[in-house]
């Protein structure tokens, strides 16, 4: 049995996350600048419905400006030819200098650009930044991946000719649909997908060595691919003697393997995903109790009402009652 590689399990947990995006601003901004960002549900209309979460991303094309999330001490630099990622849509500072006033986006130049999307522009006294704005969406509210990451993801393209290939890419993409070179969403979500899995991947292989945790476990070949296929395939009534096969080791060793990095024991793992998945589908749906009992992976209806009280000390139709009007 050939062993998938950690890369091969990260494609295969993103895949599961069913991530679509989009690209909704070009920005031309001369120095002295600083503005607010944060996706916002306008920014993602051409999804109906709207992603429940989403990611967002900045790419420099030329200049370079620098970003703060809101709360945090620091700063990142971002030049041309670099990505930058907020796994989570934290509201961020945007600018040449930071201690500029920030300015109200209404006071930027809005004009449609070339490729049908939002151009805003200013000119300023000092250097040029110009990038583009996006975001993936998708609905899996509380992701372990997501979650275990960094409140920014920081990724250079390092090679020119690769960075001219993306720009031009979103540009491409981002034509509007109907047009001669329009593209469908699908492929500007895949090109995003990519890039984030590529920033996803650089920040594991900057993890030291001994760590613990899902990005750990993620990390680790084995274990990374048993969970992407748990996370894949959340209605197979899997058992560790099933994974371990899947995975090329024996019961014994896969199972302390995945203890050692993930902190508890593959079916307790599992048996936590299944019930966060049900409870966040039984707040945010109309399903009906028994189709999200078979969609967590519960053989019976009755078997999910006995672990979702177990868990939550309530039955699933009180959970709901109780939750759905909280909902995101």
């Amino acid at each position: 049995m050939t062993t998938p590689s950690p890369i091969d399990a990260l494609s295969d947990v993103l895949q599961a996350l069913r991530l679509r995006g989009g690209v909704f601003v070009e920005a031309e901004i001369g120095a002295p600048w600083s503005v607010f960002s944060q996706v916002g549900p306008d920014d993602c209309v051409e999804f109906k419905p709207a992603p429940r979460e989403v990611i967002a991303y900045h790419f420099v094309c030329e200049g370079e400006m620098s970003l703060q999330v809101q709360g945090d001490a620091s700063a990142v630099c971002v030049r041309a030819g670099e990505l930058v990622i907020l796994p989570r849509n934290d509201r961020h500072l945007l600018g040449s200098n930071l201690d500029v006033p920030p300015m109200d986006v209404e006071q930027l130049e809005h004009q449609p650009g070339d490729s049908g999307l939002l151009r805003l522009r200013h000119k300023g006294q000092g250097q040029v930044t110009r990038f583009f704005c996006g975001y993936l969406g998708h609905d899996n509210v509380n992701d372990p991946l997501i979650n275990a990451l960094p409140r920014v993801l920081h990724l250079s393209l390092r090679d020119p000719a690769t960075a001219q290939w993306v720009e031009s890419s979103l540009r491409f993409a981002s034509q509007p649909a109907g047009t001669a070179l329009g593209a469908s969403p699908n492929l500007l979500g895949r090109l995003a997908e990519l890039l984030f899995a590529e920033a996803v991947r650089h920040y594991l292989a900057q993890q030291p060595a001994g760590s613990t945790g899902w990005l750990a476990g993620l990390g680790d070949a084995k274990v990374g691919r048993a969970l992407a296929l748990l996370h894949s395939d959340r209605q197979r009534a899997w058992t560790t003697e099933d994974l371990a096969r899947e995975v090329g080791l024996s019961r014994s060793a896969f199972a302390d393997r995945f203890s050692d990095l993930m902190g508890e024991p593959p079916m307790r793992y599992m048996a936590r995903q299944r019930m966060r998945y049900a409870a966040q589908r039984l707040a945010e749906s109309n399903e009906s109790i028994a189709r999200i009992a078979e969609a967590a992976g519960y053989g019976s209806e009755p078997a999910f009402h006995r672990a979702f009280k177990r868990a939550h000390q309530m039955a699933p139709a009180a959970w709901r009652k109780q939750h759905a009007a909280t909902a995101p």
